[in-house]
């Protein structure tokens, strides 16, 4: 069974989106929730299937999230994934001064 979903992006931080029922909007959301997330815009409506394919997340886990807690925030990549492919640092740091 199809679930309506509304996605919403964060204006404070890239990559952090908030999806929530869309028959819920964000009324239930709590205002500490939505400080942190800042002021919510509206990117795409959508309906959450079992084979629907997302891109960071199993469409499972956010219905599951989404019946349990109201709504499902989806993190942005964090800096240590980004940093991954840096070399590693020198065994010795004598030779910087």
């Amino acid at each position: 069974m199809a679930l309506l979903v509304s996605a919403y992006k964060s204006a404070k931080k890239d990559e952090l989106y908030l999806f929530v029922p869309k028959e819920d909007g964000l009324d239930k959301l709590s205002d500490e929730l939505l400080v942190m997330f800042g002021e919510p815009q509206h990117v795409i409506d959508f309906d959450l299937t079992e084979k629907r394919k997302l891109a960071r997340v199993d469409a499972e886990e956010v219905k599951k999230a989404l019946e349990t807690k109201g709504y499902f925030m989806q993190m942005p990549s964090s800096e240590i994934e980004k940093m991954g492919d840096m070399p590693p640092p020198p065994e010795h740091l004598d030779n910087i001064f």
